[in-house]
C-alpha cells in the first residue's frame, strides 16, 4: 500500500495533489508521516537548531468593514470600543515593547476606510524614529487590496512605496484558504485568493521577503488545502520570495463562524499539515509550528513533524485574544519546550537569520 509514494518520499521527489491529499486525510500513518518530514527538514537544515522570534503584534486599528465571518477582533466605527491608533501611539507601544527586548513589530489592522497610505507611512516613520532598531513587517494582502481599492492606487505602487519608506519584509495574512469557494464563504468582501497571490508576487519582485500563511479548521475540504499548499509552491517557484510558511487552526470563540464550527481543529490534524506541508513546499525555506496558535505541547511536537521554527513569543497580540485563545510562554519556557525536544534554542530576526543561539545550556551570542 502506498508503494509509489514511498518510493517518492525515499528519493525526496517533488509530490503531487494526489500524494499531499493521501499523506493529510489520514491514509498514511501519523508517525511514519512526521518521520519523513522531519527527515526532509533535516536534510534542509542540517544544523539541529529550532528559531524562535520575540515580537510584538500591535493593531493599530480595529475598525474593520470588510466583516469576516472568522473574526472576533474587527468593530464598526460605531463601536465603543473602536480605536485607530496615532502614529505617535503606535510607536510608543512598540517602544514599550522593544524595551523589553522584542526585535520584531509585526503591524496590522482592519480595512478602515479613514486610514490612508500616508497614515501607514506615517506609522513606519514614527516607529523607525522612536526605535531604529526594530525590524518593521507590516500590512498584509488584503489591506493592500483594500487600501488599492479605496484610493484608487494600483497595489504595486503601494507596496513600491512600503518599500521605498524601508519596509523589506511582509506577513502573509489574510490567506486564509486560497480557494475562492472558501474565501467567498467566510471572507466574500475579503480580496480574492488571485488577488492575494498577485500582491504577494509584487512584494517578492519588488525586493521583500514575505510569509505564505494558511487558517483552516472550518469549512474547507483536505483537497482545498492541498490546493491551497500547490499554489503558495507555484508562486515560490516563480519567485522564491516566500521565507516560510505558517499555519494555524481556527479559533470558533466569538465570531459569527463559530456558531457554526462550534469544535476547534484537533491537535493530530495540525501535525498532519504540518509534515504535509513541509514535505509539499519544497522549496519554501521555513514551517513554523507556533506554540501560540495551538498551545505548547502540539507545537512542541510539530518540531519532530519537519517544523524548524517555534514562532514569536509575542509581546502582544489581540485578534487570538478576542477570540478567546490568549496562551501565555517566557523566554525561558521556550528554550526548555525547544531543548526538550533535542534542539539548540536559536533567536532569530524576520529574515530567520540567527541574533542569538542559545546552545543547550547557557545562551552564546553569536551577533
Amino acid at each position: 500500500m502506498h508503494t509509489d509514494l514511498i518510493a517518492r518520499l525515499d528519493r525526496g521527489a517533488r509530490l503531487d495533489a494526489q500524494d499531499g491529499l493521501t499523506l493529510l486525510t489520514g491514509h498514511f500513518p501519523v508517525g511514519e508521516l512526521m518521520a519523513y518530514a522531519h527527515e526532509a527538514r533535516m536534510r534542509r537544515h542540517p544544523d539541529p537548531a529550532v528559531s524562535f522570534v520575540y515580537d510584538t503584534n500591535p493593531n493599530y486599528t480595529n475598525v474593520c468593514v470588510t466583516h469576516c465571518e472568522f473574526c472576533a477582533f474587527w468593530r464598526s466605527d460605531r463601536a465603543k470600543d473602536a480605536y485607530t491608533l496615532t502614529p505617535e501611539a503606535l510607536a510608543a507601544r512598540v517602544k514599550k515593547a522593544a524595551d523589553a527586548g522584542a526585535t520584531t513589530v509585526l503591524l496590522q489592522g482592519g480595512h478602515n476606510p479613514d486610514v490612508t497610505l500616508g497614515h501607514w507611512l506615517a506609522y513606519v516613520a514614527a516607529i523607525r524614529q522612536a526605535c531604529p532598531s526594530i525590524h518593521i513587517h507590516p500590512f498584509s494582502p488584503p489591506e493592500i487590496a483594500y487600501l488599492s481599492d479605496q484610493y484608487g492606487l494600483s497595489t504595486r505602487h503601494i507596496v513600491e512605496q512600503l518599500y521605498a519608506a524601508g519596509v523589506r519584509t511582509m506577513p502573509g495574512g489574510g490567506a486564509e484558504i486560497l480557494v475562492q469557494r472558501v474565501r467567498d464563504a467566510i471572507a466574500p468582501e475579503k480580496c480574492s485568493a488571485a488577488r492575494w497571490l498577485d500582491i504577494m508576487r509584487e512584494a517578492h519582485e519588488t525586493g521583500m521577503k514575505t510569509t505564505a500563511t494558511m487558517m483552516y479548521g472550518h469549512v474547507e475540504t483536505p483537497a482545498e488545502i492541498i490546493e491551497h499548499l500547490l499554489a503558495v509552491r507555484d508562486l515560490q517557484d516563480r519567485t522564491g520570495g516566500f521565507s516560510s510558511f505558517i499555519p494555524w487552526s481556527f479559533k470558533p470563540g466569538n465570531s459569527t463562524l463559530g456558531k457554526k464550527v462550534r469544535v476547534a481543529a484537533h491537535p493530530m490534524r495540525y501535525l498532519r499539515l504540518i509534515a504535509t506541508a513541509r514535505l509539499m513546499l519544497d522549496n519554501v525555506p521555513h514551517v513554523q509550528s507556533s506554540w501560540f496558535s495551538e498551545d505548547l505541547r502540539t507545537g512542541q511536537l510539530g518540531l519532530l513533524a519537519g517544523a524548524d521554527d517555534f514562532g514569536g513569543l509575542l509581546f502582544e497580540e489581540s485578534v487570538l485574544g478576542k477570540a478567546g485563545h490568549a496562551p501565555k510562554t517566557s523566554l525561558e519556557r521556550t528554550l526548555e519546550v525547544i531543548r526538550a525536544m533535542g534542539f539548540e534554542p536559536t533567536q532569530r530576526n524576520s529574515f530567520y537569520e540567527v541574533i542569538e543561539r542559545y546552545g543547550m545550556g547557557e545562551a552564546q551570542r553569536t551577533g
